[in-house]
């Protein structure tokens, strides 16, 4: 499944609430993060998700992360050979165990390319797998031709791929059978106004506070979410039973006018200990249904 939209529309919202549907449900979980600042990095997602699977700590020496990747890797029944790259992946070093082949850099790549193909079909023997992968926009070369590789293999195999990217991303696997697109977009004033309610708690707020929200969002849902807990915050409106109600005159400029002002008016307030308070899954999808789900996990999907 792709999913294809600006930021802030809820494309990683969307892959949060797909965890919580599969809840309970017998299935592996691998995610893999894109970065900017990784874009020449070769196979840096594929990298950072072995390393976070295998449990690295930052002060493990490496004889202690070979020890705790060979035990990851083991769930696959890898070959020898491909025990040895995928460890030189992670620049760690060779084993007696494990001798590394002598290959050149371009075959050695192909090799590398095809022990994570062949990792990924030793997982789904156990059970079936949920990939996601997000931010492909910012994807480097190789893990781009890892991918191709990967929606091509798993059309025959019980996994269930999200791959998640801003439109400037182009795909070269839209029109496969097993390949399905969800491109988001901004919300109507309509919706904008709902989301305003919902993450209002379902209490009323003064028109005049709703009218500015929804001017201000553009039909961006993080913007919708962040403005309007910026105004409950804010001490400018009076909590009722049923609503809020402004006590006096809404002040120019009372309502921050980009979301980077919003983000930074609620950051004083927030854990500063926290580097990702600011950024937390918000339920800008409340009523996604799960109930498409668990056929996508069958054997025949």
């Amino acid at each position: 499944m792709l999913i294809s939209g600006e930021a802030g529309l809820g494309k990683s919202r969307i892959t949060a609430a797909l965890e919580e549907c599969l809840h309970g449900e017998a299935h592996l979980r691998l995610r893999y993060f894109c970065s900017p600042y990784h874009q020449n990095s070769a196979l840096f997602p594929f990298i950072d998700q072995l390393g976070y699977a295998a449990g690295f700590a930052r002060d493990d020496p490496p004889v202690a992360k070979l020890e705790k990747l060979e035990a990851l890797l083991a769930r696959a029944a890898p070959p020898d050979e491909d025990m040895a790259l995928l460890a030189d992946l992670l620049s760690l070093p060779a084993s007696e165990r494990h001798p590394l082949p002598n290959l050149s850099p371009h075959r050695k790549k192909e090799r590398t390319l095809e022990a994570l193909i062949r990792q990924l079909e030793g997982l789904v023997r156990e059970q079936p797998v949920v990939m996601v992968f997000e931010d492909a926009h910012w994807i480097d070369p190789t893990s781009r031709e890892l991918l191709d590789l990967t929606v091509e293999r798993v059309r025959s195999l019980p996994v269930l791929g999200v791959i998640t990217f801003r439109p400037e991303f182009q795909p070269t696997w839209t029109g496969r059978p097993q390949v399905s697109m969800v491109a988001l977009n901004r919300l109507d004033r309509q919706n904008r106004t709902i989301l305003v309610a919902q993450i209002a708690g379902g209490k009323a707020l003064p028109d005049e506070v709703v009218d500015q929200i929804v001017e201000r969002t553009d039909g961006v849902p993080l913007f919708v979410e962040e403005l309007t807990k910026s105004v409950l915050e804010s001490g400018l409106l009076r909590e009722e039973v049923d609503r809020y109600l402004l006590d006096r005159a809404l002040p120019p400029f009372a309502i921050p006018a980009t979301l980077h002002d919003s983000l930074m008016k609620a950051a004083p307030q927030s854990d500063a200990s926290s580097p990702t308070s600011c950024c937390a899954p918000s339920p800008v999808f409340p009523e996604l249904s799960c109930e498409p789900l668990s056929p996508a996990l069958s054997p025949r999907s």
